[in-house]
């Protein structure tokens, strides 16, 4: 028989464990959640309670479960386009101020930028196809996209490509046509639960562009020198002691004359405003900041 609910006591030690690990806060408000998600690896691993779980989650026997416990416990989302404005000025001003810096000579021919937080990888995908549009006012420039997230599994999804044909809706046909193309069925007769079903893959000159890591945001960002850093949609589960750890390290991860660009729900306020008061950052607008070309980090 499956156990019920966390039990008070259990739910603050599940929450304490995901905190250190990740740096994401659990709110009071969601213990059914957090049980229901943690139940899964109960199933997975055949255990009778949560107390045997969290036995297991503190040796180093159950080490290679971390990464299946947050998984299990994190929340992915996210779509093609998602906040497109932010994507017409990847396009317009981003790549027009960094064009006019290489012409001058004070930018070394590359473009590297981080998706953090990348989740099952559409937005890496999005900023692939923006410059991909934008190929003959880059040519000869070499582009890095890196992608990272804390789960291996979204990850794994993400390294793939391949999205159900739903699931690309943002993307303006045209585009969809360029950039996707129809998983073949390894069958003339599929079923309908055949998995492949309106299957699409992202084409190889995308997905060259792209290299995925895993990387826990409270920990060291996996490069520096990101001329842009887009960090969406993450920080809402984090806490303000966490988001001053996360904030200090992308500022650090930028090169001088780089972009962050945030959602609209990261409640990072506090923290950017800081970072603004010690001229590290300054405000570009609602949810775009720069680092100044010279900056000390």
């Amino acid at each position: 028989m499956e156990p019920s609910q966390l039990s008070s006591a259990e739910f603050d030690e599940f929450r304490r464990l995901i905190y250190r690990l990740s740096g994401i806060h659990v709110p009071d408000n969601r213990i059914t959640l957090l049980s229901n998600r943690i139940r899964r690896r109960l199933r997975a691993l055949q255990l009778p309670g949560y107390t045997q779980y969290l036995a297991l989650l503190k040796t180093a026997a159950g080490s290679d479960e971390i990464s299946f416990f947050l998984d299990a416990v994190t929340t992915n989302e996210t779509s093609f386009f998602r906040t497109e404005k932010q994507f017409q000025w990847l396009q317009t001003e981003f790549l027009e101020d960094l064009c006019s810096r290489m012409q001058r000579g004070v930018h070394p021919r590359r473009l590297k930028i981080w998706s953090a937080a990348c989740s099952t990888g559409q937005e890496p995908l999005t900023i692939g196809i923006c410059l991909l549009e934008h190929s003959e006012q880059l040519r000869g420039i070499d582009i890095e996209i890196d992608a990272t997230d804390l789960s291996e599994q979204v990850l794994t999804q993400a390294r793939s490509g391949q999205y159900e044909r739903r699931l690309l809706t943002g993307i303006p046909a045209e585009l969809q046509e360029k950039y996707f193309q129809p998983v073949v069925r390894l069958t003339s007769q599929p079923s309908e639960s055949d998995s492949t079903k309106d299957l699409c893959q992202a084409r190889p000159s995308l997905r060259k562009l792209i290299r995925y890591h895993r990387h826990n945001l409270i920990t060291k960002p996996p490069a520096s020198g990101y001329d842009c850093i887009f960090l969406r949609n993450v920080m809402i589960y984090f806490d303000q002691d966490s988001k001053t750890v996360v904030a200090g390290h992308l500022q650090r991860a930028l090169a001088d004359g780089g972009y962050l660009v945030i959602g609209p729900s990261e409640g990072l306020q506090d923290q950017l405003q800081q970072l603004q008061q010690l001229q590290l950052l300054q405000r570009r607008s609602a949810f775009i900041y720069q680092k100044p070309p010279g900056t000390r980090s």
